[in-house]
């Protein structure tokens, strides 16, 4: 944890944010593992580089891979838990990052790509739940799915869209 190399490798993932991005360096963190992860989004899927931290995931867009990314996005992991999500034809090795606040879906390039980055996140979230004495989280935002998928909330199961009422996720 306190190693130079480690310190230097997330100087570089900070640099890599900029001025946009927040600070990543703190006392005890590490940065295990990097990749870039297929992000289910509003209109198509688009990769995103993700960022494995001892207690947090950080992901953002890639401007200049390994030299520039934006759109920084930190989530502590204690507040992670995962699901697998079977293949569809658009996408496969599937799973879904599910989070108080915010829950999507990602794709990794294989299997064995998926099952190593569930694995450790796994392994991140029981080591730091057992470390702060925490429970998982049982409470997780609706996923976002493409608004022809569905015409009613995914949330309250009960609001019906139509030209009147528009698509959205209720937040309780």
């Amino acid at each position: 944890a306190n190693t130079e190399i480690n310190s230097q490798r997330i100087a570089a993932v900070e640099n890599c944010f900029g001025a946009s991005g927040q600070p990543l360096a703190l006392p005890g963190r590490v940065l295990l593992g990097e990749g870039i992860l297929t992000k289910e989004c509003r209109k198509k899927p688009k990769p995103r580089i993700f960022f494995l931290f001892n207690d947090i995931l950080v992901y953002g867009s890639i401007i200049i891979n390994k030299r520039k990314y934006n759109s920084q996005h930190i989530i502590p992991l204690e507040d992670v838990t995962l699901e697998t999500l079977p293949d569809t034809l658009q996408m496969k090795n599937r799973w879904m990052i599910k989070t108080s606040k915010k829950s999507f879906v990602v794709s990794a390039a294989s299997l064995t790509e998926r099952k190593e980055w569930i694995s450790h996140l796994e392994e991140c979230i029981k080591h730091l739940l057992t470390k702060t004495g925490r429970q998982p989280c049982r409470e997780h935002a609706a996923p976002w799915i493409p608004d022809r998928a569905t015409d009613i909330c995914m949330r309250c199961t009960q609001t019906k869209f139509s030209t009147l009422t528009r698509r959205h996720h209720c937040r309780k």
